[in-house]
């Protein structure tokens, strides 16, 4: 019997260790742009925009909407023809935050 660990293997591992942390899986062609429950316009659509400024919403309540907006203007900004590298940006984006300011009693404030 072979112990061959397959990009399968791996991805149903992961997919189970995200739902006992709690995580919803959605497969994938569900939420396509031709899918039941569409959340792109195209497969050329890398974020979930909706989801993600819901999340940006949900974790960062005391911030003024437009710092939110200008948040998530950041995370898809992220534009290098190297995979690798925006991987890099957004991780270092999701675990540090963005840097956001705004207008607060006439003074700028930054978060």
């Amino acid at each position: 019997m072979s112990n061959k660990i397959t990009e399968n293997t791996i991805e149903v591992f992961a997919i189970e260790l995200l739902e006992r942390s709690g995580y919803q899986y959605i497969y994938a062609p569900d939420i396509a742009h031709n899918g039941e429950r569409p959340e792109r316009n195209s497969y050329d659509d890398v974020l979930l925009s909706e989801r993600l400024q819901n999340a940006i919403r949900r974790i960062n309540p005391k911030i003024p909407i437009d710092s939110q907006q200008e948040a998530l203007k950041e995370i898809q900004r992220i534009n290098s023809p190297e995979l690798l590298a925006n991987n890099e940006v957004f991780h270092r984006m999701l675990t540090e935050g963005i840097n956001v300011s705004y207008q607060k009693d006439g003074n700028q404030k930054a978060i």
